[in-house]
């Protein structure tokens, strides 16, 4: 039996907006991500469907923001070097704002809500890495603070991780992560094609 979720219960929408009502944000589309200890299962696949949906959001003319995590000089995160610096696919251009994070929420200690109220950004259009951790977390954030994120699965990416019963294969925490998510924080889609135009 398939229980209701906290969204049907609360009658929160389960679609997502139209892309031209929405922002983009992307989220920590490093190439940490898609090399050595921190490469994702399906990294490039994600990083292609997160390309598809910049170019569709670019020829909106709808707002764009990229998110970009620092952990300081010489770590996996070193945004002033290779492992740090955005995926050239989804490299910002003509002026997109990047917003340089510390936290798995990209809300804290940055200018991220100010620049959403600045454009206008109800609605969000999430896509990076990693699903379990700063997409998951700032969904979450953004809900909190009465965004209306809408997560997009197939331009999304984890690993697997050490569990308290065993490991856990990144596409069960993949699913399980985005699961908790659809529960409440966000409306999740499969891929861009979810999202109307």
């Amino acid at each position: 039996m398939t229980r209701p979720t906290l969204r049907e219960l609360a009658s929160l929408p389960a679609r997502p907006a139209a892309l031209s009502e929405s922002t983009l944000v992307l989220i920590d589309c490093q190439n940490t991500y898609t090399q050595g200890v921190m490469e994702l299962d399906g990294v490039q696949a994600a990083l292609d469907e997160a390309a598809a949906l910049l170019d569709r959001a670019r020829s909106a003319g709808i707002p764009v923001i990229h998110i970009q995590h620092d952990d300081g000089p010489g770590s996996l995160y070193d945004i002033a070097g290779e492992s740090g610096a955005i995926a050239g696919q989804v490299a910002p251009r003509g002026g997109e704002p990047v917003i340089v994070k510390n936290f798995p929420n990209s809300f804290v200690q940055t200018d991220l809500e100010n620049e959403l109220k600045t454009v206008g950004a109800t609605n969000l259009i999430l896509a990076g890495f990693m699903t379990h951790m700063c997409v998951n977390s700032t969904a979450r954030g953004a809900f909190n603070l009465g965004f209306a994120p809408t997560v997009v699965a197939a331009a999304t990416a984890t690993r697997s991780l050490p569990g308290p019963d065993g490991p856990v294969p990144s596409a069960a925490l993949q699913a399980a992560s985005l699961a908790a998510l659809s529960d409440l924080f966000a409306v999740v889609v499969a891929d861009g094609a979810g999202i109307p135009d």
